[in-house]
């Protein structure tokens, strides 16, 4: 997600109201839940395969977005660099993400997903040196930490948790890690990049060159030959339609309105409650267990990420 930051000497932005935050909350209640309808894809359609779908309906959307607004989409030489890395580290980023669920289950999918503020905060202090670390930031990536640390543990335990289809495995749970470290790498590089291109352009041609490549990989190394129109189970288009319309574009939209009259803090500070929205749709929608360990996992990444975005009100 691309938050541009308040302008300096800019008047403070308004309270958020009750309809607004029931707002912010629905739009990540719906990021939440995107591990959820990966899994649903994955079932009958190959990982990278539903990436470039999910991408593909993303891009369309961005489009028309793009031609709503007037936004010229056509990219000056010196921005392509730029698109194309962005592209590029999305597509290992999503891949990585859709194989790690589809070894693993949803409810580590969303945990480990959000693990990013690790990689941001610790990019941002020791390589960019653009926003220094806190004791309060300290304190998040601790908790957020310990709670990837339970999840991973609670894979290496899951042959023993007797949980039938959806247990999670660690090789999975090592993708999704990973695939966190290059969403926060990729994260660190976009907000660079939007002083240099318009973040919706950006956005449009980060998801096509990004469904450019899923394609072409999964061409090359999924079994598409053995796909057959029974694989496009009511669950599935509906699960597509999930991520690419009201995730990547509907999402969108309603971000962007809102950042149009508050700032991008008041915003990102609810984006504590999307890992626990997504345990919540797993064991709703996949019949996914909630132990012990699993629900102190969710609590340490939400606790841990609220503390890695809040800011001081002083």
């Amino acid at each position: 997600m691309i938050t541009p930051n308040q302008p300096d000497g800019a008047s403070p932005p308004p309270p958020l109201g009750l309809s607004t935050s029931a707002l912010v909350l629905l739009t990540a209640a719906l990021w939440g839940g995107t591990a959820v309808a990966i899994k649903y894809s994955v079932d009958t359609l190959p990982p990278v395969a539903v990436a470039a779908i999910r991408f593909g309906l993303a891009a369309v959307f961005l489009a028309g977005w793009c031609g709503l607004y007037r936004h010229r989409i056509g990219l000056r030489w010196d921005q392509v660099p730029a698109a194309l890395t962005i592209g590029i580290m999305l597509f290992i980023q999503i891949s990585l993400f859709n194989i790690g669920v589809h070894w693993s289950n949803a409810s580590h999918g969303t945990l480990l997903i959000n693990t990013y503020v690790i990689w941001v905060v610790a990019i941002e202090h020791f390589a960019t040196k653009g926003d220094r670390m806190t004791l309060m930031k300290s304190s998040g990536l601790c908790l957020a930490g310990l709670g990837a640390a339970l999840a991973v543990l609670l894979s290496a335990r899951a042959p023993t948790l007797g949980v039938a289809g959806n247990a999670p495995s660690v090789v999975g749970d090592i993708a999704l890690v990973v695939s966190a470290a290059v969403l926060g790498i990729k994260m660190v590089y976009t907000k660079a990049s939007v002083h240099h291109v318009e973040p919706t352009v950006l956005m449009f041609w980060q998801h096509t060159i990004g469904t450019v490549l899923f394609v072409l990989y999964s061409y090359c190394y999924e079994p598409l030959s053995t796909l057959t129109w029974s694989a496009f189970t009511i669950p599935t288009i509906l699960s597509l339609f999930y991520q690419g319309i009201l995730v990547g574009g509907i999402c969108f939209a309603l971000q962007a309105i809102l950042l149009r009259r508050h700032s991008a803090t008041q915003i990102s500070v609810f984006s504590f409650s999307t890992p626990l929205f997504g345990v919540m749709a797993a064991i709703i929608g996949r019949n996914e267990p909630l132990s012990p360990w699993l629900l102190m996992s969710g609590v340490c990444v939400a606790a841990g990420t609220y503390l890695v975005n809040r800011r001081a009100t002083s």
